[in-house]
């Protein structure tokens, strides 16, 4: 069944084409270097259009007390000393810039008196470095890097499943794949490629992602190109996930809504953030009001579908309508509830990878020459846990710096790398998964790996589980042996389900094994049987099919960023 449909040549290939991707395809278009974007969906059906809250600034923006020093020593203080000082130090430094490119690109940020940008505390932000443009940051994010895109005239190729990164003798030279309407095939030749395909948080069951997206698909690629993977195990769950109705269950309702003052309500009506951060209450990290929220769930205090409530009914009706316009039409049109008047029931979502595949924090390049990686799918700022708001300047900071280096290695490049065995690899792949007429069903199969990592790896998880989490891995991978796919009228989504399946398994494994390896309770990942921190853990898991889990040091801080890394005081939480 196979037919090359589409052969393409280019100088830099993205695949993905959510934020990081378009901020990466940018700034090679800038260069003036050959870029193409591929995407799995349209090109106004990207993950980053769900992205809520806002985007974190520090100095000039901020005020002369507030420096990128500061920024960083939150960010690494938040990450529990997990996360690249590096990394964190280039995220900070050019943070402004983020914010000047997003400015030039179109971006509308809240204004506030004379002109400038509204600023707001939030988080684990001791300063005000919020600058929101509504609930839906992502979107308007979005928006702007869409249209300077299209005024650059970047290809951006929609419906285009990418199967397997093209590499020979450890270089990267392109991608393969399909088209997910009519089944041709796509070959792109590239000098360098830059992945930005996010992380892997479908394979939990309440989640944020949706379908067809996250499900670990850039460490299958990039892990099967010959990369590793840094720190899976360590998976932000927000709080605020909805719990009905099921078509849109683990949506996260935004984080403007406990910015505005939403409170979190258990099934007796107690405001229960009085008993795990009495100063910060809903307005701390997103792990501890996670954790919070599911200890109270678990405890019996949650309500009767297993969440607690989000109120936010005695807040003026004038500011839910002006500060949280879409969430409020969401709930009219979802749940038909007014959250002017009655709590929304929630419960925590798994939200963001906070690791990824292992990059270099100068350029976030990877063990496989040419190929690099932006966004999501990249680790080592966050640690074991995201500072608020660093999502979004992360994908603008590094989405620049990415593209940048995958142009000027392009440019360096005195040959082409190609491998007609390589291609032809990847081709027969898509053939034999395409042709196989087993009786296990993918859709099922899928739903079995969301199940087990829910309930082996999810907020809380301990040695027993993760080994029970393991055994029933390798169930179901046994039984991907005898995997139908259905290749009919409808197109060929079944077939990209059977990859997804694929990239599911590699990164639920990875995260089982690497979970099991932190034995502490650090930040996100929280071992009922450990506690404690372990001192012997400051480091990094990492992970490959075949050198298993290794740990790697944390580079040290620099002094005058550790002398910064105090507690958040009280008072600089308000959001007005």
């Amino acid at each position: 069944m196979s037919s090359l449909g589409h052969q393409l040549a280019t100088s830099v290939l993205v695949v993905g084409a959510g934020g990081s991707g378009l901020r990466a395809a940018i700034e090679v278009a800038e260069a003036g270097i050959a870029v193409i974007a591929v995407a799995k969906r349209t090109a106004d059906n990207v993950h980053t259009v769900t992205t809520s809250g806002c985007l974190a600034e520090a100095p000039p923006a901020t005020g002369p007390e507030d420096t990128w020093e500061r920024h960083t020593a939150d960010t690494l203080r938040e990450g529990h000393l997990l996360a690249d000082p590096r990394t964190a130090q280039i995220v900070a430094r050019h943070a402004a810039q983020g914010f000047h490119d997003v400015r030039r690109y179109g971006v509308r940020l809240d204004r506030q008196g004379r002109g400038g940008t509204a600023r707001h505390g939030f988080g684990d932000h001791p300063y005000r470095r919020a600058a929101f443009t509504d609930e839906h940051a992502g979107l308007e994010v979005r928006r702007a890097l869409r249209e300077r895109a299209e005024q650059l005239a970047v290809p951006v190729l929609s419906n285009v499943y990418v199967t397997r990164l093209l590499v020979d003798d450890g270089t990267v030279f392109g991608a393969y794949g399909f088209d997910l309407v009519d089944g041709s095939r796509y070959l792109v030749h590239a000098d360098s490629v830059i992945l930005a395909t996010g992380g892997h948080t479908r394979i939990w069951r309440r989640t944020s992602s949706r379908r067809g997206e996250n499900n670990g698909d850039t460490f299958r690629l990039a892990v099967e190109a010959g990369a590793r993977l840094r720190d899976p195990e360590l998976v932000q769950f927000h709080p605020f996930g909805l719990i009905r109705p099921e078509t849109a269950a683990g949506i996260p309702v935004s984080e403007a809504a406990r910015g505005v003052g939403g409170v979190l309500l258990n099934n007796l009506g107690e405001r229960f953030m009085t008993r795990y951060d009495a100063e910060r209450m809903e307005l701390c990290g997103r792990d501890r009001v996670a954790l919070a929220s599911y200890t109270e769930i678990k405890e019996g205090r949650g309500t009767q579908a297993g969440g607690v409530w989000l109120d936010l009914s005695h807040l003026p009706r004038e500011t839910v309508l002006t500060r949280l316009p879409r969430v409020h039409k969401a709930l009219l049109d979802l749940q038909m509830l007014d959250i002017t008047r009655d709590p929304v029931e929630v419960a925590p979502t798994a939200q963001y990878s906070m690791g990824g595949v292992w990059v270099r924090p100068e350029d976030h390049s990877t063990d496989v020459d040419g190929l690099f990686v932006a966004g999501e799918a990249a680790s080592g700022l966050h640690g074991a846990n995201r500072l608020e708001e660093n999502a979004l300047i992360e994908l603008l900071v590094y989405g620049r710096i990415a593209g940048r280096a995958a142009a000027e290695y392009s440019a360096r490049l005195t040959s082409q790398h190609r491998s007609p065995a390589a291609v032809r690899a990847a081709e027969a792949d898509v053939d034999r998964l395409a042709a196989a007429d087993g009786d296990q069903n993918v859709r099922a199969l899928h739903r079995s790996v969301r199940h087990l990592m829910t309930e082996r790896a999810g907020v809380v998880r301990d040695e027993a589980g993760l080994a029970a989490g393991l055994a029933e891995l390798d169930a179901i991978e046994a039984r991907m042996a005898c995997l139908g796919v259905h290749v009919d009228i409808a197109g060929f989504e079944d077939l990209a389900y059977a990859f997804d399946l694929r990239s599911a398994v590699l990164a639920a494994r990875a995260t089982l094994l690497c979970a099991l390896e932190r034995r502490e309770t650090r930040g996100c990942h929280n071992r009922s049987d450990h506690p404690d921190v372990d001192p012997d853990l400051h480091v990094n898991l990492v992970w490959s099919p075949t050198s298993g889990v290794r740990r790697e040091p944390v580079p040290p801080v620099p002094t005058h960023i550790a002398e910064l890394m105090h507690a958040v005081p009280a008072d600089a939480r308000s959001i007005e």
